[in-house]
């Protein structure tokens, strides 16, 4: 169903980063898609506009109860100059789960489509063509009614803003360094550890930031109750490679069902790899690596799609190095198949890729 939306061109471009010195998440395009939620109205008034501040009521639910939630995705360029979006649906699918677990209204599929594809067609000289960048989206979901009592929200703010990215741990892709988290943890069962709610992130900070002075890039969270179970790694689902076998941690509440997750999932089987998704503790992962059967660890997600793990710290004197500090071989392929997909190098045999039109 094709939505009315309207469309208002900024009068004042932002400057343009250089390709080279995009980072991650640093700039911001020229335009933004945004649309609201009442009881009365329902969604209304799509738009996209010049990017611009949010107007909020102090009051606003968001700003007391936390109902934020979110989704990454990116638009890439290829090497054919058409511009690509990675399984978009699937974003879309897990924004309405999660709007469901904080009690928030979510836009349709419809919606949440076209507002994705007219902001990038807006702001389509902004998407990045070296390897390795893209135009990174964050569809965002918010709770807007001004109120104190503790109750769902009557009103959202659907909005989505654009970022020129180079990779989301550098330009290369090495191998990064992991610290084994034991005293904080990311979520509980029961909670919220399967929805990209934004409190999810604000209780990773501390552990992130700590992880950092000792010279590790992120942390390999443990289950919250027996500090025993692997569960994610930073900001992205993990696997293990034990011998032939890639083992991977089920969902079941506590662990974000990454969209890269479910793709790696398809191409491992596809490609006849053992998989097991089953429980794994950070003993099996220490008893593997001392019998030398630990051959890779990488994780998965949208910014960085596959990131190699060459390092896991478990103390400050005990350091587990996965195959010499390497990229792994299924690591090294998977990451390629899924960048070739993505700048349109190889056919989509998974049907994964939607062109934006119009570009």
């Amino acid at each position: 169903m094709e939505i009315d939306i309207a469309i208002e061109q900024t009068t004042e471009p932002r400057p343009r980063p250089t390709e080279e010195n995009l980072g991650f998440g640093r700039y911001f395009s020229d335009h933004m898609f945004v649309m609201e939620h009442s009881q009365v109205m329902g969604w209304h008034a799509p738009r996209v506009v010049p990017y611009q501040s949010l107007r909020l009521d102090p009051g606003a639910s968001v700003l007391h109860y936390g109902q934020a939630l979110f989704e990454g995705m990116k638009a890439f360029r290829g090497d054919d100059g058409r511009v690509r979006l990675f399984r978009p649906e699937m974003n879309w699918k897990r924004l309405q789960t999660g709007a469901q677990r904080l009690c928030m209204k979510a836009p349709h599929l419809d919606v949440f489509l076209q507002g994705v594809l007219r902001l990038v067609r807006a702001d389509a000289d902004w998407i990045p063509s070296k390897p390795g960048t893209a135009l990174y989206l964050r569809p965002t979901l918010i709770g807007s009614e001004p109120f104190l009592g503790v109750r769902p929200s009557e009103a959202y703010i659907f909005y989505i803003i654009a970022s020129p990215v180079g990779g989301y741990y550098g330009d290369s892709v090495e191998p990064v360094k992991i610290w084994v988290e034991r005293e904080y943890s990311r979520a509980a069962r029961g909670g919220i550890g399967a929805v990209k709610a934004g409190g999810n992130y604000a209780s990773s900070l501390l552990a992130a930031t700590e992880a950092k002075k000792r010279g590790f890039a992120q942390v390999l969270w443990l289950d919250s109750c027996q500090k025993k179970y692997v569960e994610e790694v930073g900001t992205m689902n993990v696997f293990f490679r034990i011998g032939d076998t890639v083992v991977t941690p089920p969902l079941g509440g506590t662990i974000l069902p990454g969209v890269m997750r479910d793709s790696i999932i398809q191409l491992l089987e596809a490609r006849h790899i053992r998989l097991e998704q089953r429980p794994i503790t950070i003993d099996e992962v220490t008893e593997a690596h001392d019998k030398g059967d630990l051959r890779e660890i990488f994780g998965t997600g949208t910014a960085a799609s596959v990131s190699p793990v060459g390092v896991l710290g478990l103390s400050e004197d005990r350091l587990l190095v996965v195959n010499e500090g390497r990229p792994g071989p299924i690591a090294t392929e998977l990451y390629k198949y899924v960048t070739d997909l993505q700048h349109g190098r190889i056919p989509d045999e998974m049907g994964w890729m939607m062109e934006v039109p119009g570009i």
